[in-house]
């Protein structure tokens, strides 16, 4: 869940197993809004 919300900040979707998550996006200019959420992305999940 945490991947897909931050790949959706570049465009693109996550998903995956239980165990493994993958994301992939395709417009770039968004890579760096996405790093600077995780802290707060992370933190709405717990």
């Amino acid at each position: 869940k945490i991947v897909g919300v931050l790949a959706k900040l570049v465009g693109g979707g996550g998903g995956g197993r239980p165990h493994l998550a993958t994301a992939g996006g395709k417009d770039v200019s968004g890579i760096s809004s996405a790093i600077t959420s995780v802290e707060n992305v992370i933190g709405s999940f717990l």
